[in-house]
């Protein structure tokens, strides 16, 4: 699934999930980067909810060095919220990251912090 189906499947789902600001990304300071552009993409994921993983220090030292590459980038993403897993398991929709609303399995690390 592209990332412009996720955007799309996203606007039906969002207004009825419990904060849905947690599966949008648009952060101050969030590095976004060309996807086609980049040799390596890590995604980053916390084991938890965005509202406890967000402050996670370690993932924000992980995040700003490898974002310091050019040829590197590492983009974010959470356990969703019992609502939203449901969703996403019904819908078929897959695990995405908060920058660019990529699947999971498309970055070639999963970096799991704890």
């Amino acid at each position: 699934m592209s990332p412009e189906q996720i955007e799309i499947a996203l606007e039906r789902i969002l207004p009825r999930v419990t904060k849905p600001g947690r599966y949008t990304g648009g952060e101050y300071n969030q590095i976004v980067k060309n996807w086609d552009e980049v040799e390596f993409k890590a995604a980053l994921a916390f084991p938890d909810i965005y509202d406890l993983g967000m402050s996670n220090l370690g993932l924000m030292i992980l995040y700003d060095i490898i974002n310091k590459y050019p040829n590197l980038v590492a983009e974010r993403v959470y356990s969703p919220w019992i609502d939203m897993e449901e969703v996403l398991r019904t819908q078929h929709l897959p695990l995405f990251s908060l920058e660019t609303k990529h699947a999971i399995r498309e970055f070639d690390l999963l970096a799991i912090s704890l």
